[in-house]
This record gives C-alpha cells, sequence and structure tokens, in this order.
C-alpha cells in the first residue's frame, strides 16, 4: 500500500486519456536467432491482438481453461502463453523453475493445477517419460525446433497436439499444424494463422512450384516493425510485398516447401547450408531422413571442423539404439555418399538453452572417427594392394574391404597421394572422381574391374609434373563438384 501526503496535490480519479492505435509499439524483446548478435525486435498492438485472438480460437481457450506459463520472460512464446490467457479470461497459472523442470517436477505441476493448455519446447517434450499422465491437459502446443514424427505420433495420439511455427520477428507464431496419428516423415507447420500469409520464393522474389524448396516469407498482421536502431538489418530482412503494395514481408532465412494438401513442411535453415568436398549439403534433409529411422526421437546434423581442413558431418542422436552401420545404409537408400555422416554420437537428451532450445554450441565433440563396420580382410590382390595403401595415407594400421575411405579421416588432399601411388598399378583404370564415388576399398576394386590384374612390382616415386597434374586434377573435380 501506498500512503499519500495529505497536503500533496490531489490525483485524478479517471483513467487517464491515451490515445493508442494498432500501429503502437506493444514490447521490444531482444533475440540473437542465427548471427548470435543480440537484436531488439520490435512489435506492434496489431499483431499481438491478432496472435491472441488466433489462437484462442484454434486452440479452444475458455473462461474456465487453466494455461501454464512455461517457458521463460526472454523467450516470445510467454507472449502468446500471457495473451492467450488473458485475452480470454483463462486462468495463467506461474511456477517456479524448480516445478518446471522435465520429468517428475512439470508433470506434477501440471496435475496439481489442472493444466489445460501448455506449449513446450519439442526437447522438453522429448524428455518426459513416454508414459507420463498429462492430467486435464485438453491442448498441447510444440515449437521451437523441428517436431520429430515418432514423437508427434505418440504424443498426438493421445493429446490434441499442435505444431507451432513462426520467428520473433512474426510475432511468436505464424502457423499452426494439428498433429494427425501416422504421421510419416517430417511433420508439416501448417498453414498460416489468419490475417497472415506465407509465401516460399526463391532468390528472385518468385514463388517456386508447389513441392519445391524455397525461402519462407511471411506477410500480414503480425510482421514486426523492424530492428531497434538498426535500419540497415531492417532494410534487410523486411522487404516489400510484392504482392501487395504497401505492405512488407519478413524474410525468415528458413527453407520450406509447399505440400499438395496445403500445409507447408519446414526445412531448416538456409544459413545450414554446408560445403563437404565441394558437394552443397542441406542439414535439415539429412536430418528428416534420420527421424524417418526407426527408434530416433531426435537428430541434429553438423558439419564439423575440429581438425583444420578436416571438415565431416556429424550426426546427433537421442532414443536410437541402432548401430551406426545401421542408420548409413538406411540413410544411403535415400541419400547420396557424401550425405551420409561420418559419426553418429548417441546422447540420452540434447543440451539446452536457458530458453529451453536446443544448444548447438554445447554438443559435444565426437570421439576420433574411426569405421565401426566390421573388419574384412581383402579378398584379392587387387583389394589388397588398395587397402595397403589406403591403410598407408590414412595413417592406420589396417584397412578392411568395406570401411569408408571419409570416415576413415581421409580427404580431397590424401586423394591425391591414393591417385598417385596406384596410377603405377591401374594405368588407365581409376580417376580422380572415382575415389569420390567409390568410397571402399571393394566398390573401388569392383570398379577398376577383376580383370585388370595389379601391377605388384613396388610403388616408387612420381615426378613432379605428375603430382603437379594429379593436384589439378583434383582441383578440377572440386569445382565440378561445386557447380552441381
Amino acid at each position: 500500500m501506498v500512503i499519500l501526503d495529505e497536503e500533496a496535490a490531489p490525483q485524478a480519479q479517471s483513467n487517464p486519456l491515451v490515445t493508442l492505435s494498432r500501429t503502437n509499439l506493444a514490447y521490444v524483446i531482444y533475440t540473437s536467432g542465427s548471427t548470435g548478435q543480440p537484436k531488439g525486435v520490435m512489435n506492434q498492438h496489431d499483431g499481438l491482438v491478432n496472435l491472441a485472438c488466433a489462437q484462442i480460437e484454434q486452440f479452444g481457450v475458455r473462461q474456465d481453461s487453466r494455461v501454464l506459463q512455461f517457458v521463460s520472460f526472454s523467450f516470445d512464446v510467454c507472449i502468446s502463453e500471457i495473451t492467450m490467457a488473458l485475452c480470454s479470461g483463462a486462468g495463467l497459472y506461474l511456477a517456479s523453475a524448480a516445478d518446471l523442470l522435465p520429468g517428475e517436477p512439470l508433470l506434477a505441476t501440471m496435475e496439481r493445477h489442472a493444466i489445460t493448455h501448455v506449449s513446450l519446447p519439442m526437447a522438453v517434450l522429448a524428455a518426459l517419460p513416454p508414459d507420463a499422465q498429462l492430467g486435464r491437459l485438453q491442448t498441447l502446443v510444440v515449437g521451437g525446433e523441428a517436431l520429430p514424427p515418432a514423437l508427434a505420433n505418440h504424443w498426438g495420439a493421445r493429446y490434441p497436439l499442435f505444431n507451432s511455427y513462426g520467428p520473433t520477428e512474426a510475432t511468436v507464431c505464424a502457423s499452426n499444424y494439428r498433429c494427425q496419428p501416422g504421421e510419416a516423415g517430417a511433420v508439416p507447420i501448417g498453414r498460416p494463422l489468419a490475417n497472415t500469409q506465407i509465401y516460399i520464393l526463391d532468390s528472385h522474389l518468385k514463388p517456386v512450384p508447389l513441392g519445391v524448396a524455397g525461402e519462407i516469407h511471411i506477410g500480414g498482421a503480425g510482421v514486426a516493425r523492424g530492428y531497434l536502431n538498426r535500419d540497415a538489418l531492417t532494410a534487410e530482412r523486411f522487404i516489400a510485398d510484392p504482392f501487395n503494395p504497401g505492405a512488407r514481408l519478413y524474410k525468415t532465412g528458413d527453407l520450406g516447401r509447399w505440400l499438395a494438401d496445403g500445409n507447408v513442411e519446414f526445412m531448416g535453415r538456409s544459413d545450414f547450408q554446408v560445403k563437404i568436398r565441394g558437394f552443397r549439403i542441406e542439414l535439415g534433409e539429412i536430418e528428416s531422413r534420420l527421424l524417418a529411422c526407426e527408434g530416433v526421437r531426435e537428430a541434429i546434423v553438423l558439419a564439423r571442423e575440429d581438425q583444420p581442413g578436416d571438415k565431416r558431418l556429424v550426426a546427433y542422436l537421442t532414443g536410437c539404439t541402432l548401430p551406426a552401420a545401421t542408420l548409413r545404409a538406411e540413410l544411403g537408400a535415400s541419400l547420396a555418399e557424401h550425405m551420409i555422416p561420418s559419426a553418429f554420437v548417441m546422447l540420452d537428451a540434447f543440451p539446452l538453452t536457458p530458453n529451453g532450445k536446443l544448444d548447438r554450441k554445447a554438443l559435444p565433440v565426437p570421439n576420433t572417427v574411426r569405421s565401426d563396420v566390421a573388419y574384412v580382410a581383402p579378398r584379392d590382390a587387387n583389394e589388397e594392394l588398395l587397402a595397403t595403401v589406403w591403410a598407408e595415407a590414412l595413417r592406420l594400421d589396417r584397412v578392411g574391404i568395406h570401411d569408408n575411405f571419409f570416415e576413415l579421416g581421409g580427404n580431397s588432399l590424401l586423394i591425391v597421394k591414393l591417385h598417385s601411388r596406384l596410377l603405377e598399378h591401374f594405368p588407365g583404370k581409376v580417376a580422380i572422381a572415382d575415389y569420390f564415388k567409390h568410397t571402399t576399398v571393394a566398390r573401388l576394386a569392383a570398379h577398376i574391374g577383376a580383370g585388370s590384374a595389379a601391377n605388384t612390382r613396388l610403388p616408387g616415386s612420381i615426378s613432379r609434373a605428375e603430382t603437379r597434374k594429379n593436384r589439378l586434377a583434383v582441383q578440377k573435380n572440386s569445382r565440378a563438384q561445386r557447380s552441381n
């Protein structure tokens, strides 16, 4: 209670007259996004009101609903939780950090307050026991990361489950998808909210055809005003809407594609495209294939360069008991050789940021990559020679005929050594490109052909001119791959 001085000037007894329009600023929230540099996003009242009204209707929030305020106030989803509850007359329940820990504390909190609506980061949902009972829950909303099909199928069969998508710059949420039983493949992010438009465009801001990947652009009521005191960045990311004069679009940097049923499929970040051995690779595509493998609950693929010049793909998985060899075989059925990770790291749970999102920087460095394929000895003179030369180049005691050259630490520079050594033994039978296509001793020997007996004399030195020629061949091959 505040006690006023009796002699102070009398205070007004009516509400102050404040002129408020839909374009007034509602809040500023800072986000680091994918760049790591914090930037203040300025969101307006029209976007906030649109979000609240759309979610109240879609999630069935009523006056007797009970909404759990789960995420921290530094994460924009908290704004959705607060407005969704207060604008509908529902109850908003706050709890201590200890009571919101994934597992028994969170479940007990939901049971104690008879929570009917909750929004959880995907990683938190994955950490819950599969047989957990969520009390009176009527709506479960998941967002922040791609939702694996296994989680969607499990929880979607028990509770109304919505996969939510949206950047902070689009006022928390731009689309929702009601998960259906028997989800196969990537779980869609759904259709845009009311008064929201989603466009999937190419680099020329032209719509891409159905099923073709492009960058997701968001328009409509939820588009933020821009970044606080960051005019150049605002102009770069908030652009004129080519389809609605006077309106703006937000360039998300996310990749997606339209599905035949009118939903959008999220395909990862455009800045998660990497180059490995000259090939352009979409990490999200590999992650989608991994999530389709039996038992895989979560999957993240990174391009790591823990040793200079040795960039490789590393997959991090939770909930998976399959051996790496089985995972490679399953991926090999639908992905090119250069898209199969060199290492698979099994974790009990992914590290999280304070906001409950995946902390990619905290993922552990994998152990020194060695093939986990069972050793199979060479079966003839050609395989014997190839295995010996590979072992010398890779500085290993032995190489089996089914070991992958790149999984053992091979790279383009070592291919020069391999090719120089093998020219004398298989003249005209092997080219630089063959090492990228046939990555095991068995496959390369089969390519060379059974009729091409190896020249068994000891490898000799080669001229400087020939070495330079070989290096130029590797460079030419790498350029050809980058142009694909």
